[in-house]
């Protein structure tokens, strides 16, 4: 089976995210599984809401849809997590599937500070996202890396956690299930 790897904080997932996870299963994979990373290693000092709530988060945006799935793979990992590990935790415990990972241009520009970089640029399969002001051309890249033209909503995480912040609607930038949860439990209400 063909898996879209989405890695993140999803720290809200957002209506951006299930867009591009829509269009790669439209176009390209079987299935996109958002890999929800409990601590990014150039994000240690941000403040994430907890790995158990932001699960809880995704798992209500895509419970409708069998096309998309969690994985809570880097719990069992040690932190920080690279994604060399975990694609290499993934093909030994699931060599079944094909894995693609999905990134943004403005990761991909930057893939060079990752760790086995050269590693993950050579050996997997990637579909890169155009991100304003990050332009990426097909031709200077080998066949491995693909760049696709997914819809692109210019909306992040970040914003919306300022919007909860200031007394904001949120409405139509994250799902209404989103949206019930992080006012019943006062997600990002305060700092996180």
């Amino acid at each position: 089976m063909k898996i879209g790897l989405f890695f993140g904080s999803f720290n809200p997932i957002h209506t951006g995210h299930l867009i591009i996870s829509t269009y790669i299963i439209n176009f390209f994979t079987d299935k996109v599984w958002f890999v929800i990373s409990p601590q990014n290693p150039f994000k240690i000092n941000s403040k994430l809401l907890g790995i158990n709530e932001r699960i809880l988060l995704v798992e209500s945006a895509i419970k409708n849809n069998e096309q998309l799935e969690i994985s809570d793979i880097e719990l069992n990992l040690p932190l920080p997590s690279y994604t060399i590990d975990t694609l290499t935790y993934l093909e030994k415990s699931y060599p079944e599937h094909d894995y693609f990972l999905i990134m943004g241009s403005d990761n991909f520009l930057h893939i060079s500070r990752w760790k086995s970089s050269d590693t993950l640029l050579k050996n997997y399969k990637f579909l890169i996202y155009q991100r304003p002001g990050f332009k990426i051309e097909q031709n200077d890249l080998p066949n491995n890396i693909r760049i696709v033209n997914a819809p692109f909503i210019n909306v992040s995480s970040t914003e919306i956690r300022e919007l909860i912040k200031t007394k904001k609607s949120i409405r139509y930038f994250v799902p209404d299930e989103v949206i019930k949860l992080i006012e019943k439990n006062k997600f990002y209400f305060r700092d996180n």
